[in-house]
């Protein structure tokens, strides 16, 4: 079985974009988002929807769609400081969905970077530079749902 464990590194605004997409629409557990100060990282466990695979996970051509997500670890390093916004700081197991992570520098090279969250949440990072790195790190499972943005809210 081949290792389709994926790995991203990013260190400047592009690569960032390319990190976001994969993350978009991830589930995060509040309890799994970690600031480390002494080390300078900041860290999100999240259950990543696989929209690399999403396009060809069709089983035959008589069945549905069949999706993934995976779990997948995040981290940012060179963080000196972390705020958060609308979210309930008493509940470790409220469930959030990631939306999109962006950089906007401040002083070249630091910047903030924002986890942009469903309902308005956002949690910000303050950073020295963009330094950040995703990788897949454990299982995948079928999921018969994909993230529908087109969809109306009613």
């Amino acid at each position: 079985m081949p290792n389709d464990r994926l790995r991203l590194l990013a260190v400047d605004r592009d690569d960032l974009d390319i990190v976001s997409a994969h993350c978009q629409d991830a589930i995060v557990r509040l309890g799994d988002c970690h600031f480390r100060a002494k080390e300078l990282q900041f860290a999100v466990e999240m259950n990543r929807f696989a929209w690399e695979s999403a396009a060809t996970r069709r089983l035959s051509v008589f069945s549905a769609p069949r999706y993934e997500r995976r779990r997948s670890a995040l981290h940012f390093d060179r963080v000196t400081n972390v705020r958060r916004q609308g979210l309930d700081h008493s509940n470790d197991d409220q469930i959030l969905v990631l939306l999109a992570i962006r950089f906007e520098e401040t002083e070249a090279p630091s910047g903030r970077i924002d986890l942009i969250f469903a309902g308005g949440a956002t949690i910000r990072l303050e950073v020295e530079v963009i330094e950040a790195q995703l990788a897949d790190a454990g299982g995948a499972w079928s999921t018969d749902s994909r993230p529908d943005h087109k969809r109306s809210a009613s």
